[in-house]
């Protein structure tokens, strides 16, 4: 059942149970195994630096999606892939053209703090976070007050993120030093103006 975690500045809510448990676990194998992930580098400060996750990027044919320097044109979609999101859609109530996949190997792996205001999002984009695997710390930042929340995402998880939040708030999966295993997160979006350069 959806909870809602942040209501100030946008919208934050969770399902920690969205997919049951053993479900999440079956899915978890052909997500790593079908799913194209590889390894992109994006430009910092002159170097190339290989991002510290893998990445795949599915959707309708015209949902480009350009983020950190690199375009992305999405694969068609896979039958699991939409399965889920129909389910996605049921239970946010918001629509998707295309999915962008993260595989988190080990605690190594990471995302850094940023918002999703690309332009092809629109002002105020839903998007919809679902995670398999190990669970992982994903933490929220308002960025006038400096409010943070941390939330854990575990297995069969489904956070949304909707309103005016990307805006307002920054958001993270940091590196721990913990022993932990990988973690896929896939999280659902709408393009809006395909094509569009990135505006970080």
């Amino acid at each position: 059942m959806m909870q809602t975690l942040i209501e100030h500045d946008g919208v934050v809510m969770l399902d920690p149970e969205f997919i049951p448990s053993a479900e999440a676990r079956d899915l978890f194998v052909p997500l790593r195994q079908n799913l194209a992930w590889s390894q992109e580098h994006y430009t910092l400060f002159g170097k190339s630096v290989p991002s510290p996750r893998l990445v795949c990027w599915y959707g309708n044919a015209d949902a480009v999606y350009s983020y950190s320097g690199v375009k992305h044109v999405p694969r068609p979609w896979l039958p699991l892939l939409l399965d889920l999101k129909v389910r996605v859609e049921a239970a946010s109530g918001c629509v998707f053209n295309s999915v962008l996949g993260n595989l988190y190997r080990d605690g190594k792996d990471s995302m850094g703090w940023h918002a999703d205001k690309e332009p092809e999002l629109g002002p105020q984009p839903c998007i919809a976070s679902l995670s398999f695997g190990a669970p992982r710390l994903f933490m929220l930042r308002h960025k006038a007050s400096g409010d943070t929340h941390r939330v854990e995402l575990g297995n069969g998880s489904l956070l949304v993120m909707a309103g005016s939040l990307q805006l307002h708030w920054r958001h993270c999966v940091p590196k721990t030093k913990a022993v932990i295993g990988p973690r896929i997160n896939l999280t659902f979006r709408r393009i809006l103006l395909a094509g569009a350069g990135p505006t970080e």
